[in-house]
């Protein structure tokens, strides 16, 4: 019988109907460490599915080391950490999980947002620490986003998703993409398509939502970080290495930037110290995607592409190669 790999902990729920059928070995990295190269390679080298997540690097040594492999259900929309090609040359299916989380994702990105705009982590900080004993007429002003530009690098489903939310606080939209958006699109958006330059040049805040790829990787660099404006925030909740980390310190202790909110970062699950201290940066622990309704809809979807390949489905659902 068929066996499935689990590169950590998912949702049981979205589990169910794929270990009602076939064997699943899940790995806990709380308990025997994180996964690197070899320990993939043991856990996946017998099993005919894999289910990995965006953390883990699935390299052309894991896929020709897993020589039963035959689908790669990747628990994430992502796929930049398996290695595609290997995997075509290996006649590896591999398939992502779009759609469901979008709307937690966009969320996530205006949580962010508001919590740097509003200065929520020193406000926390400054009440928990016992220096609340009066209102202060000014203490800890923010910026309200009313009427203010938000720039958006990538207008795919979650971009896109973003640009609605940010119709409610009354914010202009402005965004930029490898391909131009439909017409219809930009006007019930109210999305307005712009170079990248521009865009650095002209949003309050940017939001990052792109794919990584070679033509992301350090697009948010120090010139571009030059380009914005010094009363600009940030917000990724992307991929890391679109943000050069260090560039990005540089203007936020240079003022060339007023703040952050990261979800992600370049070498993660390290994190650039000078991040760690700068008080205009709220930080969390790749949380994008962590609802309960999204996480247990994308372990249901890992699961219905590995049933539907074991099956002999054409096609396969989620299908990425």
């Amino acid at each position: 019988m068929p066996s499935v790999a689990v590169t950590r902990p998912l949702p049981e729920a979205g589990l169910a109907d794929l270990r009602a059928a076939y064997p699943v070995e899940i790995y806990d990295p709380a308990v025997r460490g994180d996964a690197g190269e070899d320990q993939l390679i043991a856990l996946a080298q017998d099993a005919e599915a894999l289910i990995p997540t965006v953390a883990d690097a699935i390299s052309e040594r894991v896929l020709a080391a897993s020589s039963h492999l035959r689908i790669v259900a990747q628990f994430g929309v992502g796929t930049d950490n398996i290695d595609l090609e290997a995997a075509r040359a290996h006649g590896i299916i591999v398939t992502n999980t779009p759609g469901v989380l979008t709307d937690a994702t966009a969320d996530f990105a205006f949580a962010l947002l508001l919590a740097v705009a509003r200065h929520l982590r020193s406000a926390d900080a400054f009440v928990r620490e016992g220096s609340f004993q009066r209102w202060e007429t000014m203490l800890l002003m923010g910026m309200e986003l009313r009427g203010k530009v938000l720039g958006i690098v990538g207008f795919g489903r979650i971009g896109q998703a973003v640009a609605r939310r940010a119709l409610g606080f009354g914010m202009k939209v402005i965004y930029h993409n490898r391909r131009r958006a439909n017409p219809t699109a930009e006007r019930v958006l109210g999305a307005r398509y712009v170079s990248l330059e521009a865009l650095l040049e002209q949003s309050d805040v940017v939001s990052l939502h792109c794919a990584l790829n070679e033509d992301s990787y350090h697009l948010i660099d120090a010139a571009a970080f030059r380009r914005m404006k010094p009363s600009a925030l940030l917000i990724n909740t992307a991929r890391g290495p679109v943000v050069d980390e260090a560039a990005l310190v540089q203007a936020l202790e240079a003022g060339q930037l007023a703040g952050a909110g990261l979800d992600v970062f370049e070498q993660e699950p390290a994190v650039h110290p000078g991040l760690l201290r700068h008080p205009g940066v709220v930080l969390a622990p790749h949380l994008g995607s962590a609802t309960v309704e999204a996480r247990t809809a994308m372990a249901r979807m890992a699961s219905e592409a590995i049933l539907a390949a074991f099956n002999g489905a054409d096609p396969i659902p989620y299908r990425v190669v």
